[in-house]
């Protein structure tokens, strides 16, 4: 197959909205980055998917949309098309021109242990509302082969990295709603998440502020992390573990902080974030030599100036100082997979989920 082009889609676990972009590849190397779009959820929606993830915690199958879940599902899809559809618009971009879409949808359960990873949206109506092939339900494949589903993107970090002359090893840091890395050495491919990414931090500021999330890091920035709690929640079990691992996002929202301040608890999160991507490191073959930070994460100058800290012998860099559009990684690597899948090509590795094997996966829906 010749190098195509490909929209993906990517509402993560942040729940802020749907990142769009585009790119040309031919699911191993990347020809042409194309343009990015954004459609952000309304707290109606946000509030929804917050239902909809309590709702989802009682799933015992894939196929069950308890509560308000199938009226999220459907939220999640109209929102999907609602953003292709502006995208494309907005871009001049014909239609007939996109050769498929990679939708990854919302994950709203995330138990690999019990052989179970659910994320809404209807890949079928999306292809037929857009008129345009969709691969989705990327994750199901790997799960069932026993792996844990997460997380998918190292495969398409690794083709960015190879396009750079760095030197070796190089360690990608997506800072989402939960922090995942993937270590590239040459041809070894390691991934895992590491713990909380933007997830807790983002709860909190709703619960004492009132907004969405902390802009800029300004409120942690003026506060003081509890290190002697971060210490402590540092000896759970999860941070012993080596890698593959995953989380689901709600895995550690049962943390209770200490009697802090808003600005002390906003500090304290982030840095645990930071410490918790630091805390990988001896699980690794060799300390990282150059770190690059992608997702909304890579936005907050506090959290990076902490990850920093955390990483004194290494370079932290920004995925957008190296030309990387930062902020639409996961949903370019969602369009990447999509490709892959139509290949017939692994999209996940013993070493990044656990699978016994190089596993390929994702459904193709026709229009």
């Amino acid at each position: 197959m010749a190098s195509v082009r490909t929209i993906g889609l990517m509402s993560g676990t942040s729940m802020d909205g749907v990142d769009v972009a585009l790119i040309e590849t031919d699911g191993e190397t990347i020809s042409a980055f194309g343009p990015i779009g954004y459609r952000p959820y309304t707290d109606a929606e946000r509030a929804l998917l917050r239902q909809g993830l309590a709702d989802a915690s009682a799933m015992a199958d894939r196929s069950e949309r308890p509560g308000v879940l199938a009226d999220a599902e459907r939220m999640i899809t109209a929102a999907h098309v609602e953003a292709v559809e502006n995208f494309l618009r907005k871009q001049h971009i014909a239609r007939e021109s996109i050769d498929v879409i990679g939708f990854h949808g919302q994950t709203v359960l995330h138990r690999p242990e019990q052989h179970l990873t659910v994320q809404i949206g209807d890949g079928a109506s999306l292809a037929a509302a857009l008129q345009i092939p969709a691969v989705y339900d990327l994750r199901a494949a790997d799960v069932a082969a026993g792996g844990q589903g997460a997380p998918l993107v190292p495969v398409y970090h690794c083709a960015l990295v190879r396009s750079l002359h760095l030197e070796s090893p190089v360690c990608v840091v997506n800072i989402g709603g939960v922090s995942n890395i993937s270590y590239v050495d040459g041809d070894t491919l390691i991934a895992c998440d590491t713990g909380p990414g933007n997830a807790l931090l983002d709860d909190f500021m709703l619960r004492t502020t009132g907004a969405a999330v902390d802009r800029d890091g300004a409120l942690a920035a003026s506060g003081q992390a509890d290190e002697a709690w971060i210490a402590t929640v540092l000896q759970r079990a999860f941070f012993a573990l080596p890698p593959p691992k995953s989380l689901d996002r709600n895995d550690f929202a049962s943390l209770v902080l200490p009697q802090l301040s808003a600005a002390d608890g906003a500090a304290t999160l982030t840095a645990l974030t930071a410490a918790a991507i630091a805390r990988i490191v001896p699980h690794l073959p060799r300390p990282p030599m150059n770190w690059i930070a992608a997702g909304g994460g890579a936005n907050n100058p506090t959290l990076m100036r902490m990850l920093s800290q955390r990483l004194p012998l290494a370079d932290v860099r920004t995925a957008a100082s190296f030309g990387w559009q930062g902020d639409a990684i996961e949903a370019q690597a969602f369009g990447f997979l999509a490709v892959r899948s139509l290949k017939g090509l692994p999209l996940t590795f013993p070493q990044t989920t656990g699978v016994v094997a190089p596993q390929t996966g994702g459904v193709l829906a026709k229009p």
